[in-house]
């Protein structure tokens, strides 16, 4: 739950942000990505399973809006996760969940290529990758109105201010979100650094779309897991804050 001096906070310095966010607009017109290229280190495994299970798994980028029924064995509804990592809770949600289907975003391949070997070890059918930029997906691949939820757990803070610009819980971002919505559809983020999570709730108190179910920060959802990185986090002192709203 939100703790008073944090709405106190957030609440005074509310307009300065918004207006703030309105400018920032780098990251719908491309000019600016929420996400630095890196290598990164691929283990044999990983390469391997995207070489030989890729095409299974991962959606081709196109310019046209998906055709979601043809992506998955049964027609369900769909949740996009953004920034999926090493998509320990991607496979983990998907299995306990099975009555949706999943589509994971993520642009570093040794992710990929260990959520793809996951998929394989747990039999999970019901999980797609999309191993691009999220807003360019967001803009060209996902219809409005066809997703039954949105999944940002853990996004980068960006925490030095010259970088906000990259945040991806950014006004103009959050909104772009809620139109890909249906209407009861809803939007779940999570994160462990509290300036960023005053950061995202301004953003998505500021967007009409989109309704606080809990008015405040939510409570944890029992069917997210937590993950590795996040109980490390929560023994260095870092407690988890989370946004959970609805389109209207």
């Amino acid at each position: 739950m939100l703790r008073p001096e944090m709405e106190e906070k957030g609440q005074g310095q509310k307009s300065k942000k918004y207006q703030s966010m309105s400018q920032e607009i780098g990251l719908i017109d491309g000019s600016v990505h929420s996400f630095v290229k890196r290598s990164g280190r691929i283990t044999e495994g990983q390469r391997r399973a995207i070489e030989s299970l890729g095409p299974k798994y991962i959606i081709p980028y196109s310019d046209k809006f998906l055709v979601t029924e043809t992506l998955f064995p049964q027609i369900k509804p769909i949740i996009l996760e953004i920034g999926f990592g090493s998509g320990q809770a991607t496979w983990r949600i998907a299995k306990e969940r099975p009555e949706f289907n999943y589509l994971g975003i993520e642009v570093y391949a040794p992710g990929v290529g260990r959520l793809i070997m996951d998929l394989e070890l747990h039999v999970i059918e019901n999980v797609r990758i999309l191993q691009q930029d999220a807003i360019t997906v967001l803009k060209h691949m996902i219809a409005p109105a066809s997703l039954a939820g949105i999944h940002v757990f853990y996004p980068d803070p960006w925490p030095k201010k010259r970088h906000h610009k990259r945040r991806l819980m950014q006004y103009p971002i959050v909104c772009l979100m809620a139109q890909k919505l249906i209407q009861g559809g809803y939007l779940y983020c999570v994160t462990d650094i509290e300036e960023y999570a005053c950061f995202a709730k301004d953003s998505l108190d500021a967007c009409s779309l989109l309704e606080n179910v809990y008015g405040s920060f939510a409570p944890h959802q029992q069917w997210r897991p937590e993950t590795r990185f996040e109980n490390l986090a929560k023994e260095a002192g870092s407690e988890p804050f989370e946004l959970f709203y609805k389109k209207n």
